[in-house]
């Protein structure tokens, strides 16, 4: 009974998000990391079906921004990962982000959300269109520089 208590989620959280890319954002203090998705990178690119490439990571979080922009985000958080983020599934206007994010191409499926992907998949939507990293290997084949000055380096003026 203790070990249950003491393995309680973290509670609800809401409030006006800010997005930082497809698949995390901001509630005033609390990072928030959506459950089940993951978006491309902030600097990822994509291709598309032309064989132009587009930033996929940018248009993700460009769209988790307006999603945001709809309204308070009510967040039900399960756990807390490594970065110290709220690990949760999360609403705008009864809407679940993660689902849509998906949905529209914009995300891939990882644990939830899979028959949103199949659909954006069969209709060749956002990253289907055309040729992408999954987020997960381009994380791998592009490491984070370690330190304050090396995040600093990665940031688009």
């Amino acid at each position: 009974m203790v070990a249950a208590a003491l393995d309680q989620p973290p509670p609800p959280v809401s409030g006006l998000g800010r997005a930082s890319d497809g698949d995390s954002f901001r509630l005033g203090e609390d990072r928030i990391r959506l459950l089940g998705l993951d978006a491309p990178e902030l600097t990822q690119d994509c291709t598309s079906a032309d064989g132009r490439i587009w930033r996929c990571g940018r248009a993700a979080r460009d769209r988790m921004a307006q999603l945001l922009a709809a309204g308070p985000a009510d967040c039900r958080p399960e756990d807390m990962d490594q970065y110290d983020r709220l690990l949760a599934t999360c609403l705008v206007a009864g809407r679940d982000l993660g689902a849509t994010m998906v949905a529209e191409g914009l995300a891939v499926a990882s644990g939830r959300y899979w028959a949103e992907e199949a659909a954006a998949r069969g209709d060749r939507l956002g990253i289907w269109a055309g040729d992408f990293d999954a987020p997960r290997d381009w994380r791998d084949d592009h490491p984070r520089p370690q330190g304050v000055w090396g995040w600093l380096a990665t940031i688009e003026l």
